[in-house]
């Protein structure tokens, strides 16, 4: 369906601002953080950078993007948010004065994330340490620095809401669907884009050309994934180790020290189960 039809939207923005919400698990927060990598976007590559505090460069065809600062500083970061304006965020694609997020924030699979756990993610930020590292502004090639720009973008790509479990599928393949579709938002990188920047949907996961960085991005689904049996995948995804004794590349090395080493072995099964079923795809061409 498209996106951000007017009913569709009045009804998500009285789900986000309607009523008094539970309050979030902030401990719970924290390995949800882990699960989707928030730490990677946020948190500059330089030593000694202060965690969550910004400044991470991504380079895109568009121009390059800066990771914002999420601690709670009161003027660098979101202390002066409320939980609304952070599920907002995270499920629209809206920033507290209602413009729009550029999809660099991968708002596309953050907001298929349920709302408890979003509140449990939003709680968990809320204890970070407040940095004042200011926010450095976007460097786009024109004229994909104008926002409003993105509501035509949105209509074509964005479909808002969280993740419906799929009653064909196991409560662990649904689990699975969640880690990689939602929290990790493994198509943000792993799917290819055309030109406009939009996802291709007829190859989900099937890798690119050209991901972030202008790096060649593998292929998750079954079509690379069968030369590796579970133990050696799971092996991978927790030390960066290929079975044949070579190392992840440097943007998957980080993911895997800071997201899937960091999984339960329950949540690291699952999302290797989901990966195993989805339909073969061939390598996405150069």
């Amino acid at each position: 369906m498209h996106a951000l039809r007017p009913v569709a939207l009045a009804v998500l923005l009285a789900a986000v601002h309607g009523g008094a919400s539970a309050q979030g698990d902030g401990k719970r927060g924290a390995y949800l953080a882990k699960a989707a990598g928030c730490i990677g976007c946020h948190t500059e590559t330089k030593k000694d950078a202060t965690p969550y505090a910004g400044g991470r460069a991504l380079k895109t065809p568009f121009g390059t993007f800066y990771g914002p600062n999420i601690t709670p500083h009161p003027g660098s970061g979101l202390g002066r948010w409320s939980e609304a304006d952070f599920l907002r965020a995270m499920r629209l694609g809206l920033r507290p004065d209602g413009a729009h997020y550029f999809p660099a924030f991968p708002y596309p699979s953050f907001t298929r994330i349920t709302d408890s756990d979003l509140r449990d993610l939003w709680s968990y930020l809320r204890t970070l340490p407040p940095s004042a590292r200011p926010n450095q502004a976007h460097d786009l090639r024109f004229p994909f620095g104008w926002r409003f720009l993105v509501q035509g973008w949105k209509w074509l790509f964005f479909s808002p809401g969280a993740l419906a479990a799929d009653a064909k599928r196991s409560a662990v393949l649904n689990r699975g669907a969640y880690l990689v579709e939602a929290l990790g938002h493994c198509g943000e990188c792993h799917t290819a884009r055309n030109f406009l920047g939009g996802p291709k949907r007829d190859r989900p996961l099937a890798g690119a050309a050209k991901g972030p960085d202008g790096d060649r991005i593998p292929n998750l689904t079954p079509a690379r994934l069968k030369k590796w049996n579970d133990g050696e995948l799971r092996s991978f995804l927790q030390t960066g180790l290929t079975p044949d004794g070579d190392v992840a590349a440097e943007t998957m090395g980080e993911v895997i020290r800071n997201t899937t080493s960091e999984l339960t072995s329950g949540d690291l099964a699952a999302m290797i189960g989901y990966l195993r079923s989805l339909p073969a795809i061939t390598d996405e061409p150069d």
